[in-house]
Parts: C-alpha cells; structure tokens; sequence
C-alpha cells in the first residue's frame, strides 16, 4: 500500500500542532497506519539591523528572528482518510504539501 507524507510549515507552532492533532484524530477515527508527527529541524532566519538610520551616534544594532517550524506526518494512503485529510480547514499561516509514494 502507498503511504502519503504530509509536511507541514508555519511560523506559528500552536496552529502547526493543532493541524498535526487533526490528522492525528483522522488516523484514529478511520484506523489507519499513522507516523509522526515527527519534528524536523527549525529553520531561523536573522536579520541584524543598525538602530539609526542617519549613521551617527554609537554603533547599536537590533536583531530580528524568524522561525520557521516543521513537522512530518506519514499515513497509508487510504481514499477515505485522504479525502478527509483534504478537507480540514487549514489556518493561513499553515504551509503543507502533500506526497504519494
């Protein structure tokens, strides 16, 4: 049987795991094979900026942050569980992207 890997990104990790809770809760109900949600690494973006835009005074910068978390989530392709996996309303700051194989 085909698996189907869902990898799911956002910058917010209680939206990400709420999802991931979602498809957990699909897994259950159909009864199907899940794995995951397995955490991967978090990608942190960083800026450092100078505070005056003029360039006089002391030499003080900010930083600024972004991170962006992820999560893998493999089930048996079941019609039924994907279908149902396709219609969950996903929150805007939820990026996922689905596979076969």
């Amino acid at each position: 049987m085909q698996k189907a890997r869902i990898k799911l990104e956002s910058q917010n990790c209680d939206d990400l795991d709420g999802v991931c809770g979602q498809i957990k809760e699909i897994a259950r109900r159909t009864g199907i094979e899940i794995r995951g949600p397995i955490p991967l690494p978090t990608k942190k973006l960083r800026i450092s900026t100078r505070k005056t835009p003029c360039g006089d005074g002391s030499d003080t910068y900010e930083k600024w942050e972004m991170r962006i978390h992820k999560r893998l989530i493999e089930i048996k392709a079941d019609d039924r569980a994907l279908r149902e996996v396709m219609r969950i309303k996903f929150p805007e700051t939820v990026n996922v992207e689905m596979t076969l194989g």
